[in-house]
């Protein structure tokens, strides 16, 4: 814990308005970019959560009962309200998370894109009829909300991922409650003042901030029905196990290890390009980075020097310089773990083209040289054994693997336990149907380095990538926010008279 003097207190919103700001327990916020301390932010307690959960539970009958049309409105007006506030959500996401401040605007403009998609909610709520489904009896479906549900979010999308979540689950008639992560939780709180700018009635979206502490009081809160999360695979598998096991329904997205195939006859310019801004954007702190490239025949001896020369020259700043292209790592134990990640590589006998760990710190600008830096790191001749190829280092290091021909590559890929995205460039259609066909992984691009699907698609990948039924997001998203009841219907004048014994069939 450091000097609290002059800091910024980062609290909870519970009910409408902020809370905890003097909790007893309380955790420090950096600013990557300088390694300084600039907050504290409370972690919340099992109290906390049960306070937001009451404020949500008091809450949900009036909100579950507004007509889908007037809670699209608070949508449109909360829509309204982030597009004249984007920059300063991506200021603050800068701030504390240290991504470059260009991709922070992108970060939110992705968000916004799925309010734009839960304003649409009177459509995606409408329901099934069958008229007459058997002799004066009509049938229908309706989509009716859970009540109390809960979103768990990840450090590298502060604004974007909570925004794959709670637009969706509010518009669709659900109270929310958002944990952040406590590394970067200030736009957390940002998108909780702009919800109640917008009119959405307090205690319909709640944010407890916090550690494992309060995540494990969601997960085990009987009055919770359903919880979302985006992290680790480890995390994600026991936030499934534990959710489901206490009744509730769970969506966790886990970890990745997203592979680029590279064909002999792909534009390697175009390639170059696509695997240093997947690779070592945002640090390489993105679940859809590319930490992989698979080098088919001879692309490894025209495209490493590429990559290198690429690598060497990446303009590695603080992430509020315009002209930046990579920001710091988020905080000093990520940085430790992906260092260590790059000396298991050098021990396992991979080539370290370009060594990231070699990067001058004074060069990132003013008053920066505490900051939490690391260069982009390349390595060749990587082979499946090693573990920089089989774990996520979640950070700006690039791995290329070298294989003789395209069904290696897709063999290789199938193989690995993580099946978020993957990508393949070549000029070939028919090899590009092929690799669509064949490859076992959630979200593919072709010619495509990072395909995040659209607000109305839906984000998940499959194997230890994902854990429930339901991807995030698009119309998933919506089935995972709701449950489907289903009405028979007929009036007494078309009832015949006497009891029926057999099994009721269509007349």
């Amino acid at each position: 814990m450091g000097d609290n003097t002059n800091l910024a207190s980062i609290g909870h919103w519970i009910g409408g308005k902020l809370t905890g700001i003097d909790g007893s327990r309380r955790g420090d916020v950096y600013n990557p970019a300088t390694g300084k301390i600039t907050g504290q932010v409370a972690l919340g307690t099992s109290a906390d959560v049960d306070a937001a959960v009451q404020a949500a539970r008091a809450a949900f009958p009036a909100w579950a009962d507004t007509p889908p049309i007037r809670r699209a409105r608070v949508m449109f007006r909360f829509l309204e309200l982030l597009n004249a506030h984007k920059d300063e959500l991506a200021r603050a996401i800068t701030l504390e998370h240290g991504k470059v401040f260009t991709d922070a605007q992108g970060e939110v403009t992705r968000g916004i894109e799925i309010v734009e998609f839960a304003c649409g909610i009177p459509q995606l709520l409408k329901s099934d009829f069958t008229d007459q489904v058997s002799t004066g009896i009509d049938n229908w479906t309706l989509r009716q909300p859970l009540g109390v549900v809960a979103g768990v979010t990840p450090f590298n999308f502060p604004a974007m991922v909570p925004l794959w979540m709670f637009p969706l689950a509010i518009a669709a008639g659900n109270c929310f409650i958002l944990k952040p992560s406590p590394i970067d939780p200030s736009a957390s709180l940002m998108l909780a003042d702009l919800l109640k700018q917008a009119g959405l009635p307090d205690g319909v979206f709640n944010v407890v901030q916090g550690d494992k502490e309060a995540v494990d009081a969601i997960l085990v809160h009987p009055d919770i029905k359903a919880v979302s999360f985006v992290g680790s695979t480890p995390i994600a598998n026991y936030i499934y196990e534990t959710g489901a096991r206490h009744g509730k329904r769970v969506q966790a997205l886990g970890g990745a290890k997203n592979h680029m195939v590279v064909m002999p006859d792909a534009d390697l310019e175009q390639v170059a390009d696509a695997l240093i801004g997947a690779g070592y954007g945002s640090a390489g702190e993105r679940c859809m980075a590319i930490s992989v490239g698979v080098l088919v025949g001879d692309v490894g001896d025209r495209l490493i020097p590429v990559l290198a020369e690429r690598a060497r020259a990446l303009k590695i700043r603080n992430g509020l310089d315009l002209e930046a292209e990579m920001g710091p790592i988020v905080h000093a134990a990520a940085l430790e773990r992906i260092t260590g990640y790059i000396e298991q590589g050098v021990k396992e006998g991979a080539t370290l083209v370009v060594d990231g760990r070699n990067f001058d710190a004074s060069t990132t600008g003013e008053g920066c040289e505490g900051g939490f830096w690391l260069g982009g790191t390349l390595f060749d001749n990587v082979t499946p054994d090693m573990r920089i190829y089989q774990e996520e280092i979640f950070g700006p290091v690039l791995s290329c693997v070298r294989v003789d021909t395209f069904a290696d590559a897709v063999d290789l890929i199938n193989r690995h336990q993580y099946a978020n995205g993957v990508s393949l460039y070549t000029r070939d259609g028919g090899i590009a149907r092929e690799f669509g066909r064949r490859i076992e992984v959630g979200m593919v691009g072709v010619n495509v380095p990072i395909p995040v699907p659209m607000a109305w698609h839906g984000f998940g990948g499959w194997k230890a990538s994902l854990f429930g039924d339901c991807h995030a997001y698009g119309e998933e998203g919506v089935r995972f926010y709701t449950r489907q009841k289903s009405i028979m219907q007929r009036w007494p004048d078309s009832i015949a008279k006497g009891a029926e014994f057999v099994m009721p069939t269509a007349k």
